[in-house]
């Protein structure tokens, strides 16, 4: 079952038209891959399936991207905070708080009012888990957080959108600040997570996309629009 399906998606920023007829399904429990050259709007693409452009100015959007559930995204009844809790995103370069790595990972469940020590204590261990980190920060909960290698940091990251149970993680581009090895821990980490959540990667590398997506959409930088690919990239 597809997690979104996008129809014919046009999106203007001002009078530039970012995407130009975009459609596409996003199928559950899967990774899928966008690529393509710098300005080809991958990341435009990513940031409307939880209304990130909403907080863009002169931004206007056609077409339709409708939910598992059935709704279309931008349907007056859905709850557009709820929305960007049920769709996490993890950023080109690891951007922890500047505050211990357990505060980072409880931080959403205490705006969402969760005060219980032992309810947060257990998210905690299972989001650090679940984002293969907690053996490696287990002894130093109360570190700070910008401390950690950025290849640690991008996994707590990952673990502070895992705290809020979310059923899809968008990464932009989440290895393109790392080294290889830290590249190496994200891609397995995506691996794993998949059986739990739908993921959607921005990636400029083919190779990275051939390793990692059950499927894969390629943008076109004249039109801006999608061929997808239900295959992995053979390189």
């Amino acid at each position: 079952m597809a997690a979104f399906k996008v129809e014919n998606i046009n999106l203007w920023y001002d009078d530039n038209q970012a995407l130009i007829d975009v459609s596409l399904d996003i199928p559950g429990n899967q990774v899928t891959a966008f690529i393509g050259p710098s300005g080809c709007g991958k990341s435009t693409l990513l940031r409307c399936f939880n209304r990130m452009n909403d907080l863009l100015p002169n931004t206007r959007i056609e077409g339709n991207i409708i939910m598992q559930d059935g709704r279309e995204i931008s349907d007056p009844s859905v709850d557009v905070v709820k929305l960007r809790t049920e769709v996490g995103m993890v950023f080109q370069s690891p951007n922890p708080f500047p505050m211990s790595v357990y505060d980072n990972v409880a931080y959403g469940l205490r705006c969402q009012g969760i005060k219980n020590k032992k309810q947060l204590n257990t998210t905690v261990e299972y989001s650090l888990r679940q984002a293969a980190l907690w053996d490696e920060v287990k002894d130093s909960l109360q570190r700070n957080a910008l401390k950690l290698s950025g290849g640690q940091q991008q996994r707590l990251c990952i673990a502070r959108a895992i705290a809020l149970e979310p059923n899809v993680l968008l990464m932009d581009e989440p290895t393109s600040a790392l080294d290889p090895i830290a590249t190496a821990k994200i891609e397995d980490l995506m691996q794993s997570l998949k059986r739990m959540y739908t993921i959607i990667i921005v990636t400029h590398s083919m190779s990275q996309a051939a390793r990692i997506s059950d499927q894969t959409a390629f943008f076109l930088l004249d039109r801006k629009s999608t061929r997808l690919n239900s295959s992995h990239i053979t390189i």
